[in-house]
Parts: C-alpha cells; structure tokens; sequence
C-alpha cells in the first residue's frame, strides 16, 4: 500500500458502494444542487506516497529556525529550559498519551494520582491551599482569576499592572467583557509596577488587583508592598501571575498573603512548541477552593481503606446547575500537567532551587557582561530570567542581523510600551552557556555600535 493510513482498496469501495446500493460515490451528494457544486480539478498536488511526501515536509520543515539550530535568547512568557529526558518516555506512555478526561475513577486512578501530585507540587510551590487540575494556558488562567475575584467580592473593577505579559493583559480583557468586569490598566515606574499610581486607583469598587511576579520585564515586584496598599481594602483580592520556576528560590506569593496565584507551567518540562499547548496552573487558599474553576482531583480511600483518586469539588456546568457554575473551561490539560510533574520530580526540590538559582547568576552575568560592552540595561531593581536593554538602533533590524549570525535575538517591546521604543526583552536561561552568552553579547555590541 503507498497510503499507510489510506488502506481502502478500489475492491473495497465498490463493495461498499454495491451495500448500499448506488453505484457512484457521486450519487451520495445528489442532495446538493448542482450551482453550488465545484466544478473542475483543485489547484493541489497530486496525492504522494508516504516516504515522498515525508521527504519533502521534512525538507519544508528544515527550513525553520528553532532552539536547535540556533542559540535562543527569546523568552517574553516561553522559555528554552532543560527538560529531563524521562518526561518524553512517560508522557508517550499509551496509558496516558491516548487518555482522557478521568470520569471513571474505578479504572483512571493512574491519571488522577498523576493530576493529584502535579495539584501538590504546585502548593508547595506556590505556598498555596488548593491547586486545580490545571489550566490551558498561564493567560487564561490569569483570566479566570480575574473574573473570579469580581464574582466573589461582587465587584465590578480590577486593576492591572502594565508590568503583567501585554498578551494576558489582552486575555484579561476578552474574559472580561461578558460579566462586564471594568479593567484599569496602570503604569510602571522603573520597570516595575507604579505603587502610587495603584493606591491612588484603588477604591471599595475594587475586586482585585493583578501583578505579575517576577513580572514581563524579568523585575521582581514588592509583592509586600502590594499587600500592605490591599489591606486598606480588605475585600479586594491580590492576584498574581507568577513564572513556577522562579518560585524554586524567591519566596512563594502564598508567603505575601496572594489571594489567587497562577501561572504557565511550560517551563516544567513542556517544549515552545510554536507558543503551545502549554499547561496553566491555578492556586487559591482554602477559602475560595469551591469556586476555583475546572475541578480538583481529591484524595480518599475505598472501602477496604486503601488510597485512592477522585474528581471532586468540580465547578464547571457540565457538572453542576448552570447558575452555579463560575467557569466554562472545557478540559484540562492532563498530558502536559503530567510532563511538569515528572520534571518536578525529577529535579526534586534542591534541583529546582538550583536550577532556578543558576538562572538568576546566569542572568546577573549577562548584565555585567552588556554593561562592559557600554550597552544600557535601564532597570536596577532585583530581577529573575530576563533583563531590558536599550540600542541605538531598530529591534527588528538587531534581531535580523542576530539571526544571520545563528542567534534567536529578544523581544522588541517597542510593540506593546510606545515608551519603550528601541528596548530588547532578553532571556537568559539555565541551559545557556558562557560562551554563548559572550558571543551574544559580542554580536549585540558590534550591531550598538
């Protein structure tokens, strides 16, 4: 057969056509007037055998860049990390690569232990109560973390630094629309979230307010101060975004007294993959765990005492009354919450702290180093993966001529922050070499000029 998984043979169409009695496939369109048929032959290639067609797709895909042909410094909410070999071999297990939503506890408990400790890991993480069974993304799950601050408090407003991703921000605003929840975006002083320009904002309309932590331009905001402004307004929530890597080694937003904490889990053990599928996480004290949407997977034990898994506190409608739904999430994202719980785990905690350590001196090294080569890096305050530098010349063009050199160069943020017209947004990850990271810094300062 030249169609691996086009099997049918001209016999085996006829007999189906002599079954049910017509004797051409067009008969079966007859329905259809004729007017609205298309007539004459489509403007594509003609069918090809599976090793030609593979040749030349494999040829057509060889033409892209990616993190293997090139060294990447391109992070803006999607990172290049190390990602342990062992999560490719359990993920493509069949028991959990063709699975689907567990309904059926009695024959899913391997699925539902596998959600279970990814809920856990990002507790302790987080320093939070209740995690769910994870989200499709970190934007929407920051999304829905701002539609359910306005449903609990009753409130209508919720403030939103400029300092969170510009494409959350704009998830945030979509969500918004239906319940009718007012956004107020507010600026950034330093690179990091305008405090005066946030209580000053803030009023008893208020339902929450969202900061990213460490937030887009890799600056690690006081969430401290954040909480101390809150705690004139009692009934707002504090919402933080927040990258789970970073959590290894600064202290977890639960620690600060975040009401909801979320985030992309992509940095655990999930490739760039195009900007997705990624998995989103999403934790909230104890207090607001029945309201959390999607659903939990809980602990218990069957009759004869042994441990087991289940789906509980769910809040979606397919599972209960309509009215008392706060979230239409569809589905979660099982496989790839799975592939971060087994690079979690295969880290362990002192690998996580370390590996989210190295992040930071490898950071603070590429800062030192663009200084030496008289290239500004704006920002002073304390910051984590990523850093804003200025050049005296186009982003776009910079990063044209980086990729000539066989460098994926940062993130123009000229696109989202007028402001910040001529500014890159460079990531610098565990896996990133000092050579590398010097013949970054090289080509950028011979492009400075």
């Amino acid at each position: 057969m030249e169609f691996r998984y086009l099997p049918m043979t001209e016999r085996d169409k006829q007999e189906m056509l002599d079954t049910i009695g017509i004797k051409h496939t067009d008969e079966l369109f007859a329905d259809i007037p004729e007017k609205v048929r298309f007539k004459g032959e489509l403007d594509i290639k003609p069918p090809a055998n599976e090793f030609s067609l593979m040749k030349e797709l494999t040829q057509m895909a060889d033409k892209n860049v990616n993190t293997k042909s090139h060294t990447s410094f391109l992070g803006a909410g999607v990172y290049d990390h190390y990602i342990p070999s062992i999560v490719d071999h359990v993920i493509s297990r069949s028991e959990f690569y063709t699975a689907y939503t567990p309904y059926q506890p009695e024959i899913s408990q391997g699925e539902l232990q596998a959600i279970f400790e990814f809920q856990t890991m990002i507790c302790e993480l987080t320093a939070m109560d209740v995690a769910n069974s994870s989200m499709y993304d970190g934007g929407t799950a920051l999304a829905e973390a701002v539609n359910l601050s306005a449903g609990t408090t009753k409130k209508k407003k919720v403030i939103v630094s400029k300092t969170v991703h510009p494409e959350s921000r704009a998830v945030i605003q979509a969500y918004a629309n239906g319940p009718g929840v007012e956004i107020v975006e507010i600026g950034h002083k330093d690179g990091l979230t305008d405090l005066e320009a946030l209580e000053a904002e803030i009023d008893e309309d208020t339902a929450g307010v969202v900061i990213q932590y460490p937030n887009f331009f890799g600056q690690i905001e006081p969430l401290d101060k954040v909480k101390e402004i809150l705690a004139e307004q009692k009934k707002a929530m504090m919402i933080v975004s927040s990258n789970p890597l970073a959590l290894g080694y600064l202290t977890p937003p639960g620690e600060f007294g975040a009401d909801i904490v979320v985030g992309d889990a992509q940095v655990f053990g999930i490739p760039a993959q195009f900007g997705g599928p990624h998995c989103g996480y999403f934790a909230t004290s104890k207090k607001l765990m029945r309201k959390v949407p999607g659903r939990l997977v809980g602990q218990t034990t069957d009759e004869e005492g042994r441990r087991g898994f289940v789906l509980t506190l769910q809040a979606r409608e397919q599972h209960i009354r309509r009215d008392k739904a706060t979230s239409n999430i569809c589905s979660n994202q099982a496989l790839n919450a799975l592939a971060s719980s087994v690079a979690m785990s295969s880290l362990g905690k002192q690998g996580l702290k370390k590996m989210s350590w190295i992040n930071i001196q490898k950071t603070a090294y590429m800062k030192q180093a663009l200084k030496n080569q008289n290239i500004q890096v704006p920002f002073d305050g304390a910051f984590y993966n990523e850093l804003v530098v200025k050049l005296d010349t186009d982003i776009q063009s910079a990063n044209r001529r980086l990729l000539e050199k066989g460098i994926i160069g940062g993130y123009d943020l000229g696109q989202d922050y007028a402001e910040l017209e001529g500014h890159m947004l460079i990531a610098v990850t565990e896996i990133r070499t000092k050579e590398e990271m010097d013949n970054f810094v090289k080509e950028l300062g011979d492009i400075h000029g």
